[in-house]
């Protein structure tokens, strides 16, 4: 199995390709389409490439909002900030890093995004774990990807990375929704929308990141005091045995 850091390095390559031929990112999908951003919202783009769904996303969530472009490849970053820079947009952010280890704060964003750029992940649970680790409780993760058919061999995962570019393979529909779970996610909805291989296809992937089990507010800790009084006003036992929460 190829070293992580190999692959980093095969991705970056192929993307700093990309951007001295086409001047632009690799995409598969439209994921700003499905990810009902709101004005004053933080979000994320994984695989950010020349910025495009940033300034998208910088302009639904407002000046009051933020938006945040993770790329991995100096060039990219650079043709990125150039974009941000003629559009006019001082509510975007542009930041040099992994997806296997983002350079953002526990908690620190709202809607996390990303364009056919999971797929090249070498540690896509990883990617996905760190997805869940810096969404607000609450958050969305709203993504399109490449989804391979169940049961494909070595020869067509090589004749798919020739057509898409997936150098690291695709997840399979079943296995996306799985990793998905493991790194915590509820909601989880995919839905495949074209095919870019015989046997794979492109598809928009949603899930949430459970919001945080509410405390007893400072009135109901006085008031419950008796056992059998705190599942009524304190909620369930683990909201009770967790957290800052003193009505236990």
């Amino acid at each position: 199995m190829a070293d992580l850091s190999d692959i980093r390095e095969n991705v970056r390559r192929r993307y700093a390709n990309a951007a001295k031929a086409a001047g632009a990112s690799l995409g598969c999908g439209d994921p700003t389409a499905v990810a009902d951003l709101h004005e004053g919202e933080t979000v994320l783009d994984l695989g950010s490439g020349a910025g495009a769904d940033v300034l998208i996303s910088a302009r639904r969530v407002g000046p009051t909002g933020r938006a945040v472009g993770l790329d991995m490849t100096d060039e990219m970053l650079d043709l990125a900030r150039a974009n941000a820079a003629a559009a006019g947009l001082e509510n975007v952010e542009f930041r040099k890093g992994y997806l296997e280890d983002m350079p953002l704060a526990d908690a620190s964003v709202d809607v996390v995004i990303s364009n056919c750029v999971i797929n090249l992940s070498g540690d896509k649970q990883r990617v996905l774990n760190e997805a869940a680790r810096v969404l607000r409780p609450g958050g969305r993760f709203a993504v399109s990807d490449v989804i391979a058919e169940p049961g494909m061999d070595a020869a067509t995962r090589a004749d798919m990375q020739q057509w898409t570019g997936c150098v690291a393979g695709a997840l399979t529909e079943a296995g996306f929704g799985s990793a998905l779970a493991s790194a915590g996610f509820t909601d989880i909805e995919i839905r495949h929308t074209h095919r870019v291989h015989e046997h794979a296809t492109s598809a928009i992937i949603r899930a949430r990141k459970p919001a945080a089990i509410a405390c007893c507010t400072p009135v109901e800790q006085a008031d419950c005091c008796a056992p059998s009084a705190k599942a009524d006003c304190c909620g369930p036992a683990e909201a009770r045995a967790s957290g800052p929460c003193a009505c236990r």
